[in-house]
């Protein structure tokens, strides 16, 4: 049986309709914003679908975008609590669902990495228990987009909320003096910068969506590496896998070992490099190159290295 504080925690969960009748989630308590995102033009891939081989379906929503995770104490509510008074707030408002699915039937792993989730510690998705609600306004101009992840870890309720679609957009924030991102250096030369600085980024990479694997490409970089590899047996190197800060550690490491030994069977049996010669390791978020707060530094972090060792 549910508890008081578990029935509380559902109904106070509040939604508030902006000014033009522009969609604006703002729960209320016991809720607390915990990060906030905003991009005044971009573009939003809704998914519209569970995960499977084929990838994930999504649906490209542009013009403003906000980005939002609130945190609660979860008290005995479920993440069907959690969710069920902002879908009904929603709906009431004239939003259609599109898509709304319970963990497996997401596509588990493979949807939350596939689709947009603001980054730990802010935002945290228990692979074991979410929920997600895809929804969309129609009207004469553009659709409006509203999508919600909502999960519990432990005592904590967390909720992402990302609002998409035609409202004036705020502006952008001037980029931080404190805060930098660096220009990559162009991917010519990559054995000279690997003897050099002794690892390298490895940037002409795709992944399929949501996925491990290679895509099967022409790669550049490989082709150099290999021969590199190739000409002297004594030379030895590790691909490392990195990624972005969301979701949890164990997960993140998985995924970016799993990549890495995509890349190096790539080498092994396209390139014909030897086993001895390569290995593969994935460090998850642990060593990052850029700022997590930001889509343009997570998406630097999302990276292959190829890093050289002794020998």
């Amino acid at each position: 049986m549910r508890s008081a504080r578990g029935r509380a925690l559902a109904l106070a969960t509040a939604l508030l309709i902006g000014p033009g009748g522009a969609a604006a989630l703002e729960p209320g308590p016991p809720w607390v914003l915990a990060e906030r995102v905003e991009d005044g033009a971009s573009s939003y891939r809704l998914p519209t679908g569970p995960w499977t081989e084929a990838g994930l379906p999504v649906r490209v929503i542009e013009g403003h975008i906000r980005r939002s995770v609130w945190r609660s104490d979860a008290g005995e509510a479920s993440t069907l609590d959690l969710l069920a008074p902002l879908r009904s707030a929603l709906e009431a408002e004239g939003f259609r669902p599109v898509f709304q699915c319970e963990t497996r039937g997401c596509g588990g792993f493979d949807f939350r990495y596939a689709t947009d989730v603001l980054p730990e510690p802010d935002m945290h998705v228990d692979l074991g228990d979410f929920r997600f609600y895809a929804a969309l306004r129609e009207g004469a101009a553009d659709p409006e987009a509203i999508s919600l992840f909502v999960s519990r870890s432990g005592g904590t309720a967390f909720a992402q909320i990302i609002e998409a679609g035609p409202r004036a957009a705020a502006p952008s924030p001037a980029p931080s003096a404190a805060e930098p991102v660096p220009e990559d250096p162009p991917q010519a030369d990559l054995v000279a910068r690997l003897e050099q600085s002794g690892s390298v980024v490895l940037e002409d990479l795709a992944f399929a969506s949501g996925s491990a694997d290679l895509e099967d490409s022409t790669y550049p970089a490989l082709a150099e590496l290999a021969e590199w590899l190739k000409q002297d047996p004594a030379r030895q190197v590790v691909i490392v896998g990195h990624t972005d800060a969301s979701g949890g550690l164990e997960g993140n490491v998985s995924l970016s070992r799993a990549r890495a030994a995509s890349v190096r069977q790539r080498l092994v049996s396209r390139h014909g490099v030897p086993d001895a010669q390569v290995s593969a390791e994935g460090v998850g978020y642990l060593a990052p190159r850029a700022s997590n707060r930001t889509e343009e530094g997570r998406s630097r972090n999302r990276r292959v290295e190829v890093m050289l060792l002794a020998g």
